[in-house]
């Protein structure tokens, strides 16, 4: 079993940063492929970036290719999203997903098995 808890989320100016964080509990999350998903009111859950178990492989949506930078800490049990240029579009629940162990990364949601309960970030206009 593994247990996510996200954090670092907030309200920050269009085209500011911020960086949210997933803190995993269990042994298995350095053999674990992770990802951010995010979803704005009355929408669905979309993809939002993804990481290998290694770290040496990332994925990122079109809309946040450029902007977002997704990161581990193996040490430390730790998913990163470095959040830059942030647009209201940005504007959503972010979650943070434990998959099987992949040294690529898994682009669809239906490949996670755990879920974090997520953090809100606001970009204001």
């Amino acid at each position: 079993q593994v247990q996510l808890v996200e954090s670092g989320g907030g309200l920050v100016q269009a085209g500011g940063s911020l960086r949210v964080s997933c803190a995993a509990s269990g042994r298995t999350f350095s053999r674990s492929a992770m990802g951010w998903f995010r979803q704005a009111p009355g929408k669905e859950r979309e993809f939002v970036a993804a990481i290998g178990w290694s770290g040496s492989t990332t994925y990122y949506a079109e809309s946040v290719k450029g902007r977002f930078t997704i990161s581990r800490d193996n040490t430390k049990n730790t998913l990163y999203l470095q959040m830059n240029s942030l647009k209201p579009e940005d504007t959503a629940i972010y979650y943070c997903a434990a998959g099987p162990g992949s040294y690529y990364p898994l682009r669809s949601r239906q490949e996670y098995n755990y879920w974090g309960q997520g953090t809100q970030v606001t970009v204001s206009s």
